[in-house]
């Protein structure tokens, strides 16, 4: 995020309503540059705030033919189509083609209104109060008031419910703290102080869709009711989705009259689809198995930077790696750029061993890069009195690229004299129950677990790091890396967010219970005459600005 686009931002807190909603209005496309002018000077706009709106990023429309069908291939669901407790990339695929979020997380990680059209925070961060458009209607018929925001979210923030948000949600917000002000208002009142909790509201947090209120979600699929551009056709479980314009939508209609989505085991299979021409679009390709598309002319890649990153954890209970610098050793073999290289042919962001991923506005990227370094690796192993030929066993799964990362890793420890001995498991093995002593995941001494793309690092930081983390297979435990979390996650400033991600970033370089050595990006691919597709690191594929030329 740029020092103009944070100026602009805080200009935008000292607008009032109608002001806000002219920006608002341009930066989603509803209106165009000369009715910026025209309304921003009737209401007042300063030329500060006008300009902050011309250079703002906005949803583009494509420039092909409208009313095409969008055949997509994308990954069969492995469960009902569940906003509550869907977590897999079909399904959350699927949330969103009739399903929308209070606002919408672009690309490069700017929120963008959507259902909501502002939203500010007392100075503490506690409380945050977002005003709803209005005028929106469910496919159903009825209209998005804030008892239908309440009731969807307050779902997703109860325990009872075992939502797949909870993950996003818990230590954050609490069903009693979702309080409705008037119809078009929403106040959250935060267990704890939360400077990005807008962005746990927002496309970023894929299960949070606002449905009519006493919707049942277990029934979602038969009806797939919500308030997006495009509206419920049919849905064959394990074989295909289909949905059509909503012709009643709030903002622009969308450009396709129709999406179909074919449910596919793998990637290959999806690949010989869109080369036999039975689809149009792939949600995601991995390069490991799509090399062959990467240089093909007839295909279109599409690329987006991201925080998706696979974390090899060290037990920092269990020996040899209750001793930092065993850690640091294991870290330091690593030659980051010839792994970016040879597993992503260069798609990828290098990673510092921190959860702040070089695409997040607060990483504070003056932490300088670790690098390999086998000598200094050597010296600190034997300073820890591991002796050569040591043994650790590393447990991972068969997924992507993550079992030759594996044994990278393994010849990159042998360089110093660590035996890393492999057991690369399927993911219901190494995930098993996901609770400690049930899962190979929290339990091994060593391993590789894959973590998707979030728009904000707070889960990233917490879960798998926390002393009392949820996902905390190293078993790290540090007061301090506790303490400093609370204040990043409290604070709303994003320039003090660095100054403490900065913290955070050396700390973790120097006990290293976890290796994040790259951050790769997402990829689609497309026929090449295909246009106005946005997608999410997520998986989300957002298709009402495609055309086919």
């Amino acid at each position: 995020m740029t020092k103009q686009y944070d100026e602009f931002e805080q200009a935008r807190r000292a607008a009032n309503d109608m002001q806000n909603h002219v920006i608002d209005e341009f930066i989603a496309g509803r209106i165009d540059r000369r009715g910026l002018l025209r309304h921003g000077t009737a209401y007042g706009l300063s030329a500060a705030l006008i300009g902050g709106a011309l250079g703002a990023p906005r949803l583009a429309r494509a420039a092909g033919k409208p009313n095409a069908t969008i055949r997509v291939a994308i990954t069969a669901p492995s469960t009902a189509v569940n906003p509550v407790t869907a977590g897999d990339t079909g399904s959350l695929c699927l949330l969103q083609q009739t399903g929308e979020f209070l606002l919408f997380d672009t690309p490069d990680l700017h929120l963008q209104p959507s259902l909501a059209t502002s939203w500010s925070a007392n100075p503490a961060g506690t409380i945050w109060t977002f005003k709803l458009r209005r005028g929106v209607k469910f496919h159903s018929g009825g209209t998005m008031t804030a008892d239908d925001v309440v009731y969807s979210l307050a779902r997703l923030a109860d325990p009872k419910n075992g939502s797949n948000a909870l993950s996003t949600f818990k230590g954050v917000l609490s069903p009693s703290g979702i309080v409705k002000k008037d119809d078009y208002t929403i106040v959250f009142h935060l267990d704890a102080p939360n400077g990005n909790f807008p962005y746990l509201v927002s496309s970023d947090n894929y299960n949070a869709i606002i449905l009519p209120k006493g919707s049942d979600a277990a029934t979602f699929e038969k009806t797939f009711d919500g308030t997006g551009p495009f509206k419920f056709d049919s849905y064959t479980p394990g074989r295909s989705a289909t949905f059509v314009r909503n012709p009643d939508y709030w903002g622009k209609k969308a450009l396709p009259a129709r999406t179909e989505f074919g449910f596919y085991a793998n990637q290959q299979s999806q690949i010989l689809a869109l080369q036999g021409g039975q689809v149009d679009l792939l949600q995601q390709i991995v390069v490991q198995g799509a090399q062959g598309l990467l240089n093909d002319p007839s295909v279109k890649i599409i690329k987006l930077r991201s925080s998706n990153h696979r974390e090899v954890h060290m037990r920092c209970d269990m020996a040899p790696f209750t001793d930092k610098r065993v850690r640091q050793a294991v870290a330091l073999t690593l030659n980051r750029p010839g792994i970016v290289q040879g597993l992503f042919r260069g798609l990828s962001d290098l990673g510092n061993d921190s959860p702040f991923a070089p695409v997040y506005p607060s990483t504070n990227k003056s932490v300088p890069q670790r690098a390999m370094n086998i000598a200094k690796a050597k010296h600190l192993l034997a300073e820890a009195g591991v002796k050569p030929g040591t043994q650790i066993t590393l447990t991972t799964e068969q997924v992507q690229e993550i079992p030759d990362y594996a044994v990278l890793i393994q010849n990159a420890a042998a360089e110093i004299g660590l035996k890393i001995n492999l057991k690369i498991e399927t993911s219901s093995a190494y995930y098993g129950k996901a609770t400690y002593g049930n899962s190979d995941w929290l339990d091994s001494q060593m391993g590789i677990t894959d973590y998707g793309h979030r728009g904000v690092p707070n889960v990233f930081l917490s879960a798998p790091l926390l002393s009392n983390g949820a996902w905390n297979s190293a078993h790290f435990k540090n007061k301090t890396y506790d303490a400093l979390v609370a204040d990043y996650v409290a604070t709303v400033d994003l320039q003090k967010q660095r100054i403490v991600s900065g913290k955070i970033e050396t700390l973790l370089l120097d006990e290293t219970p976890i290796i994040f050595a790259y951050f790769y990006d997402y990829l689609a691919a497309s026929v090449p005459h295909m246009s106005g597709v946005q997608v999410s690191g997520l998986g989300q594929v957002f298709l009402q600005n495609a055309t086919i030329a």
